[in-house]
């Protein structure tokens, strides 16, 4: 997430937090949820959940080209117990060009 540059006033970052405990779920938090049973083949019930944005973010040394910009998410979530994260990615993955960033070991995700 550190290779997007905003300094050009290009890009916008939101975020939002569900805290669900004892409350009715929205439906992007049953969504959520949902993901997580179907991908782990487990039972989860979300207690939090919190969700950011980074839309039409450019790539960071945007000072050139600020027209390639890409949106993703990263929405945290845990029961109390357990926390997962799901990384989403705008339809075609990233779109930056990874071979112009000056680091060289550039990983999509986390581990």
């Amino acid at each position: 997430w550190d290779n997007a540059d905003f300094s050009r006033g290009v890009g916008t970052t939101f975020y939002q937090e569900f805290s669900t405990l004892n409350t009715a779920k929205p439906p992007f938090v049953r969504d959520v949820e949902a993901k997580v049973r179907r991908y782990l083949r487990s039972s989860y019930s979300a207690a939090w959940t919190l969700k950011i944005t980074w839309e039409k973010a450019p790539v960071h040394a945007a000072r050139t080209d600020t027209r390639k910009t890409v949106t993703y998410q990263a929405v945290l979530t845990t029961d109390g117990f357990r926390s997962y994260i799901l990384m989403l990615y705008q339809d075609g993955g990233m779109q930056w060009d990874y071979t112009r960033l000056t680091s060289t070991n550039v990983l999509i995700g986390y581990t």
